[in-house]
């Protein structure tokens, strides 16, 4: 359907034509040049030694978890109140992801108390999610991850621009891993990064991008040897130039579509701040968020359900982040999760409603969304 304020949208212009069409006429579309830029642009941006771009977010975790040494017998520390690949990425390593407790109600990122609750013999990372946008309070995470030699693996999908004590998200554990999919705040319809400052890591996701080889096509295009060796099992990850070259034109646009997002963060909070039956986490918390989402999480009386038809009604697409990874139906049979294993999770899962939000929003679109979303409150409201 059409929405009248959809959930997300992309904010493109003359310029990603531009860039795309260099791309067609150079005659290269695969990984190349633009790439190499797009990484070096990407690292700089968030003051790391190393960028690798790759076909997708959910790649980026698989190659970050294989090259962080994760296999089969381990364990892995996730969040469940995140994108499912998340916790897939430990099972594709052969892994088993262990789900540990959200903060709070007013703070959905993974605590540090429910990850140590968590950690076993068999613990060889922790894998953080920075929700939202707004980062985990890493400080705690990160000394208990030295004092059992834990690997972090920060997924930062959310979390592109966010700051954690002045460093970017992403740069805070051992690799940090983004997602640039067609929702994100900065997109190449699909694509994602890994990064590091560890050279040992960064060798092994170089080799394990593009099936082990120790050479890529544009290597022996440009003329560095005409052969090559295989030296572990890889994956065909790369990305492609087009994608790069989006990237490159979105990383300029990003600090200034997160101010936007930001100034609309705000407004939704000033609107909806009196509010009896819809709270705003994150209302105290540090650093600065990529406000890549608005998460709300409504009263006990509501139907969410009948919330989220209502507002459809009115033309306004809203969404749920996240229904939790262990209720799904693949991860209660293989690993026998179920219902109050991670109270506070399933209390958010039950009752988090997104709003939405992207640059392209106006203020009085934000007016629109809480205007509908009151009276859909309104109808929903028990009988007196």
């Amino acid at each position: 359907m059409a929405w009248e304020i959809p959930l997300s949208d992309i904010c493109m212009g003359d310029e990603e034509i531009t860039a795309v069409t260099d791309v067609l006429q150079s005659g290269w579309l695969s990984m190349g040049p633009v790439t190499e830029r797009f990484e070096d642009l990407f690292a700089r941006y968030l003051g790391v030694r190393y960028a690798f771009a790759v076909s997708n977010g959910t790649a980026a975790l698989h190659i970050a978890h294989r090259a962080a040494g994760i296999a089969n017998g381990d364990e892995v520390i996730v969040p469940s109140l995140t994108f499912v690949a998340t916790a897939n990425a430990a099972l594709y390593c052969g892994a088993r992801p262990v789900f540990a407790e959200i903060a709070g109600k007013g703070d959905f990122n993974v605590s540090c108390e429910g990850i140590v609750e968590m950690i076993t013999p068999r613990t060889r990372a922790i894998t953080v999610v920075h929700y939202a946008g707004y980062p985990c309070d890493m400080g705690p995470i990160l000394e208990v991850a030295g004092e059992h030699d834990l690997a972090v693996v920060e997924d930062a999908a959310h979390a592109v621009g966010s700051e954690y004590r002045g460093k970017k998200c992403g740069t805070l554990g051992d690799l940090g891993c983004f997602s640039f999919f067609s929702n994100k705040n900065l997109v190449t319809g699909e694509g994602g990064m890994i990064v590091t400052d560890d050279d040992a890591l960064a060798e092994r996701i170089r080799i394990l991008r593009s099936h082990g080889m120790t050479a890529l096509t544009w290597d022996r295009h440009r003329g560095h040897g005409h052969s090559y060796d295989v030296l572990d099992l890889g994956y065909n990850y790369r990305i492609n130039e087009i994608a790069s070259a989006l990237g490159i034109v979105q990383l300029e646009r990003l600090a200034e579509s997160n101010r936007r997002r930001a100034r609309i963060d705000r407004l939704y909070r000033t609107l909806l701040r009196n509010s009896d039956r819809v709270g705003c986490p994150f209302a105290r918390h540090g650093g600065r968020s990529s406000c890549h989402i608005f998460p709300v999480l409504l009263s006990e009386d509501v139907s969410r359900s009948g919330v989220i038809e209502s507002m459809k009604r009115k033309g306004i697409q809203t969404s749920v982040h996240y229904p939790p990874i262990h209720l799904f139906t693949y991860y209660r049979k293989a690993f026998g999760y179920g219902k109050g294993a991670l109270p506070l999770t399933e209390y958010v899962g039950e009752h988090e409603l997104t709003l939405p939000l992207y640059p392209g929003m106006s203020d009085r679109d934000v007016h629109r969304v809480v205007d509908c979303l009151n009276e859909s409150l309104e109808s929903e409201r028990p009988a007196a």
